[in-house]
This record gives C-alpha cells, sequence and structure tokens, in this order.
C-alpha cells in the first residue's frame, strides 16, 4: 500500500474509531482526540480531572475499539515495583522464572499515579521510556504497540507523591477532563442508567496500529512549520531572547527540546486525522496547549496572580 492509500485509510479508520469511542464516552471530544493523537504518536499521556469524569472508561473503550490487550493497574501506597514489572519465582524445576506484571499489555491504566511513592512511579516511567522492563538482570521486552494513559485526581492531595517535573516530561500530552455541559450531562445519564450497552467493535488490529505509527513517522514537515514548533517551545524559556514579557515575569523554568519534538509528531497525526498529506501552522497549534502545560513551571509571582499555565500557552499562541 502506498502512502498517500495509506493517508488516506488513515483519515478514514481515525474517523471509525471516534465514533466508536463516542457509542461509550459523551461531550469529551478533545479528551478522545489527544488520546488516539497520543496512540499513533507513539505518546503517553496523563489525564487529569475529578473522579466519575470517566476517565477509566475512556481508556477502556479506546483499547476494546482497537482490539488491543489492557491492564488497568490501581496506584496505591503499597504498590511496590515489582507488583508492575512482575518477579522471578522458584519453579517446581528448581529454575527461576519470570512471572510478567501488569504492564504486559498493549494499554496499560495507570489509575492515580500520584498515590503511589517515587520508586513505584520511576519503574513505570522506566517502562514507557525503554519500552521495556528489568527484572533479575534480564530485559523484558514489552508488547508493541505500548501505551501508558495515566491519571491524576487534582483534589484530594494528601498523602500524594505528586510526579516530578523532569518525569512529567515523559508524557506527550497533560489532558484535562472537564465538567460535561448541562445537555452533554444529560446525555451521560441517559445512556447510563438503562439496560441497553453499546456495542464496541474493533476498528483497527494491532499490525495496522504500528503501520499507521510509521506514517506518522514518514510524512513531511514543511521547514516553516518545523521551525514554528521550535520557535514556540523555546519562547517559554524565561531570560532567552525573544522571550515575550508573560514568559520572563510569570515562568521560572520552560519546555525542553522534548517539547519541539511532539510538537512536530502530533501536529503529523493531527494532519493525518484531518486526511491531509502534511502538518501546517495550525496543526502544532491544535496540540500545543496538552503538549505544554505541564512542561511549563510557573514562578511564584504567577501563583500569586492567579496567572495559569493555560493562560501563558494562549498569550504565546
Amino acid at each position: 500500500m502506498s502512502d498517500v492509500q495509506s493517508v488516506e485509510r488513515f483519515g478514514e479508520r481515525y474517523r471509525r474509531l471516534k465514533a466508536e469511542v463516542n457509542k461509550v464516552i459523551i461531550g469529551q471530544d478533545a479528551a478522545v482526540d489527544h488520546v488516539l493523537l497520543g496512540i499513533f504518536s507513539r505518546g503517553h499521556c496523563l489525564l487529569v480531572g475529578v473522579p466519575g469524569l470517566a476517565k477509566t472508561l475512556l481508556v477502556n473503550t479506546v483499547a476494546r475499539a482497537l482490539g488491543l490487550t489492557f491492564n488497568r493497574i490501581q496506584f496505591t501506597p503499597d504498590l511496590m515495583p515489582s507488583d508492575i514489572v512482575g518477579s522471578e519465582i522458584l519453579g517446581e524445576d528448581r529454575h527461576f522464572r519470570f512471572i510478567k506484571g501488569p504492564l504486559f499489555a498493549n494499554i496499560v491504566l495507570a489509575d492515580e499515579i500520584n498515590r503511589t511513592p517515587p520508586k513505584t512511579q520511576a519503574a513505570l516511567l522506566e517502562a514507557m521510556q525503554e519500552r521495556s522492563v528489568t527484572a533479575a538482570g534480564q530485559t523484558h521486552r514489552l508488547p508493541d504497540p505500548f501505551f501508558v494513559l495515566a491519571t491524576q485526581n487534582p483534589i484530594e492531595q494528601e498523602g500524594t507523591y505528586p510526579l516530578p517535573e523532569a518525569q512529567l516530561d515523559r508524557f506527550m500530552f497533560d489532558i484535562r477532563v472537564d465538567y460535561p455541559s448541562f445537555s452533554e450531562e444529560v446525555a451521560v445519564v441517559k445512556a447510563t442508567t438503562g439496560d441497553a450497552q453499546p456495542a464496541i467493535e474493533p476498528v483497527l488490529t494491532a499490525d495496522e496500529i504500528l503501520h499507521f505509527q510509521g506514517l506518522v513517522r514518514r510524512i513531511p514537515v514543511a521547514d516553516n512549520v518545523l521551525e514554528y514548533a521550535v520557535k514556540l517551545a523555546s519562547r517559554t524559556r524565561p531570560g532567552l531572547s525573544g522571550a515575550p514579557s508573560i514568559i520572563n515575569e510569570h515562568v521560572a523554568w520552560g519546555a525542553g527540546p522534548r517539547a519541539s519534538q511532539y510538537l512536530v509528531v502530533g501536529a503529523k497525526a493531527h494532519a493525518l486525522a484531518k486526511g491531509r498529506f502534511s502538518p501546517d501552522i495550525a496543526d502544532v497549534q491544535a496540540v500545543a496547549l496538552p503538549i505544554l502545560r505541564h512542561r511549563i513551571v510557573r514562578n511564584y509571582k504567577a501563583e500569586a496572580e492567579g496567572v495559569t499555565v493555560d493562560r501563558i500557552v494562549g498569550e504565546l499562541l
């Protein structure tokens, strides 16, 4: 199949995939789009929202629509790295063998990742980066495709272990899940309080997903679009030439080069989802907020004045 045919097929499959997910997930179009774009970009997502907004249901539905294996890990203060990675056990034949942990799935939901200690968080983040785990000196490859969606609850922060900014940088998207509108909530209640459950049909196979992930990397990007992405990320860094006043006044640390890479890859996936063969500046802007918001560290003045990261990114755009 030529790349031209692949682009057309990608757009058609993306629309079908989103339609399947929207059978269950109502009123969260932006969150659905960013999760799907993250999968096709080979990135991981952090999903932030209060309880009851269908974060777990979203990733479960996406896994079913993609026909992929899915595991949910409930992160708790007593969770150990071996509980998620796996461990060596001594078998009846007096030989050690590796028992795989729940990380060995195509899609892994790390539920409330900020409720587990840094040691276990680090084990997950290492697996995300390397796409493999190490136990007893042996390296074990994780399934491909492999995608982690971690959730955080923005309330009830007592006794939690917030992810450091350096570890947050491993996530491609920081997706905020908001309350639905009144009409959307009516539709949610109507759909979930009856006895009829929508059937989710798999749209893609694992091999097709890997093919489309490769396609995202192959499509060309014009120099002016690439330069715009790099300039957008670099303008978040205070004290550097060209940084606007809102950055110099309200930001302690800006986004690193990984943000520039994700802006370009995310723009490619966004263009393909729209059926286009190459991204433009509007595609970079469409993915900029969830890519940049967790990579910008506000200073004390910004916190005191209530200047949010979303406002800072909005002014940059």
